[in-house]
């Protein structure tokens, strides 16, 4: 397989989803793209063994994609070889009546992950300028001062969205936070072959929902939605990736390798120094151990 160009996939102010690809398989089998994956993720896992140990920094994982994109198994085969206590997946759904009460990043702050650890968002705070955005009648639910019924969500509204989660992920950023930021982006076409096969096996029955074919209906408007959300908030501090899913096992070594080349930039991330006096004495302390 050929090398992944990760700046290739890092996307900017001038995106345009109706012209980047959705498909990717590097003229790779997909035996050969998943022996890829497991090289990538045994030295991702290692980097969060020195991350853990390293105590200063977290990595922030962020997911998103249309229904079907395969967030859910790219989630469970990136990380497979991590150690599960350095590790936590969040996945975030329609608020609940306490994150009601609070603003709407309340909810993803106090799930950031610990210094030392990593933490996905399947799904992410980026649902509040995308399905809020579509049906901005779910906005009413949140009693924002001035907010009165949906003729007062206005583009001035959806700025200041933006500009929130931008303050949002800078302040996390300079506090130690290193986020990455995934689009996983399907064509239509796939979705509908992805519904049929959950519809068609009977083992894949329970993952289908009819509103699944409701919001099939407004994929203009999503597009539109995903594309003005990376334009205003893909920063060098909190970058996004438009990744192709129609193929499955290239998404995951795309984000496998996005990952592993960005942090290895982090050289400062190191496993500790042990105290002189402690290095010192090792041989006694082999000793003790070995004359039991």
């Amino acid at each position: 397989m050929k090398n992944v160009d990760i700046g290739f996939y890092k996307a900017d102010s001038n995106i345009n989803l109706a012209k980047t690809p959705t498909f990717e398989d590097f003229n790779a089998t997909e035996k050969e793209l998943k022996k890829d994956l497991e090289k990538i993720r045994e030295d991702l896992g290692d980097f969060q063994d020195t991350l853990y140990a390293h105590g200063k920094y977290s990595v922030l994982v962020c997911l998103q994609g249309m229904d079907t994109s395969g967030k859910d198994s790219l989630i469970r085969e990136v990380f497979k070889d991590f150690n599960v206590r350095g590790v936590v997946v969040h996945s975030f759904k329609v608020p609940t009546a306490l994150e009601l009460k609070h603003d709407y990043i309340w909810r993803h702050y106090i799930a950031l992950p610990a210094k030392g650890k990593f933490g996905i968002f399947n799904r992410t705070h980026y649902e509040n300028v995308l399905v809020t955005r579509v049906h901005p009648e779910y906005i009413l639910g949140e009693n924002i001062p001035g907010i009165h019924d949906v003729d007062d969500i206005d583009q001035k509204f959806w700025n200041a969205r933006f500009e929130q989660i931008n303050n949002f992920e800078r302040h996390i950023a300079e506090n130690g936070t290193i986020i990455f930021k995934f689009f996983l982006h399907l064509s239509k076409e796939e979705q509908r072959q992805r519904l049929l096969r959950r519809l068609r096996l009977k083992r894949k029955h329970w993952k289908f929902s009819p509103g699944d074919l409701k919001e099939r209906k407004l994929w203009s408007k999503y597009q539109m939605c995903y594309e003005a959300a990376i334009k205003n908030t893909a920063k060098e501090h909190a970058p996004w990736y438009v990744v192709p899913a129609d193929n499955k096992n290239a998404a995951r070594v795309i984000v496998a390798q996005i990952l592993l080349e960005e942090l290895a930039k982090y050289k400062d991330i190191a496993e500790p120094e042990l105290d002189d006096k402690i290095k010192a004495n090792l041989e006694s302390y082999k000793q003790e151990l070995e004359n039991e």
